[in-house]
């Protein structure tokens, strides 16, 4: 059954169905899910649904985009609720994020200095925590691989949500042992760079996510995405890889719990 890595199921997007939505999961194929947090608020509220569903799990940290309104209040909460919530204390939270840049916007009010500071204080978290971490980089590729780097972040181990920059860089990241995030974009006809990277990656480097309610895949496009569709993300890594579907979603799936450390 398919492991999904990234969701945001806190969203407004599913207020109306949130609850028959989550308890068919099961149903259609999806196993597990590690809803991802964006801000405090969101990490609070998948920490609720790690208290309500089996299958799921939590990342709790702040976005880049929502750096901006981050406080030591905020990040002292990250702290002791990693401590207290991390599966080595018996809790479900498996990872700090998502965290890192994103230079899409470039909002006066969330300044590049903000973003990279909090990314430095949340990965250090991650490390004395003993957690790995999810990396949100949009448009930011030289300064998040130079502060990973800087920060030894091989050391700490995760997952390059969304993964949208070169096989270059991909291949330095391999190198660093991160595994890579691949979503919906896959399946969209003008992902040529992406598809080229899936074909470059090997197959236990790769992870099933959505970004759900955002990203959906082909036939889906458009819609709000759940991750009932990562089956379509699955059967467009077999038709690169020439790999049966069933194998794909074994392999991703034993990935996911190698990166989450779910067997440690």
């Amino acid at each position: 059954m398919i492991f999904e890595t990234h969701a945001h199921y806190d969203d407004e997007a599913f207020d109306t169905d949130r609850e028959e939505l989550l308890l068919s999961m099961q149903d259609g194929g999806v196993e597990t899910i590690v809803n991802i947090g964006a801000d405090v608020a969101s990490s609070k509220q998948t920490l609720e649904f790690c208290d309500k569903y089996p299958f799921i799990y939590g990342a709790i940290g702040v976005h880049p985009s929502n750096t901006n309104a981050m406080t030591e209040e905020d990040f002292k909460w990250l702290e002791e609720t990693a401590k207290k919530y991390r599966m080595k204390a018996g809790g479900k939270v498996v990872a700090i994020g998502e965290i890192g840049l994103d230079y899409y916007w470039d909002k006066e009010d969330v300044t590049r200095a903000n973003q990279r500071k909090w990314f430095e204080r949340q990965t250090v978290l991650a490390e004395e925590m003993g957690l790995p971490i999810v990396i949100h980089s949009r448009d930011a590729a030289k300064d998040t691989m130079d502060m990973m780097k800087a920060m030894n972040a091989g050391e700490i181990g995760g997952i390059i949500h969304c993964y949208s920059y070169a096989k270059e860089q991909a291949r330095e990241y391999l190198d660093m042992g991160f595994f890579f995030g691949i979503g919906g974009v896959l399946t969209f006809s003008n992902a040529k760079k992406l598809k080229e990277v899936v074909e470059y990656l090997p197959m236990d480097a790769i992870v099933l996510e959505t970004d759900c309610p955002y990203l959906a895949p082909v036939p889906n496009r458009g819609k709000r995405n759940s991750s009932l569709n990562l089956i379509y993300v699955a059967e467009e890594i077999a038709k690169i890889k020439g790999k049966d579907v069933e194998k794909v979603i074994e392999q991703t799936k034993a990935n996911a719990r190698r990166v989450y450390r779910f067997d440690t």
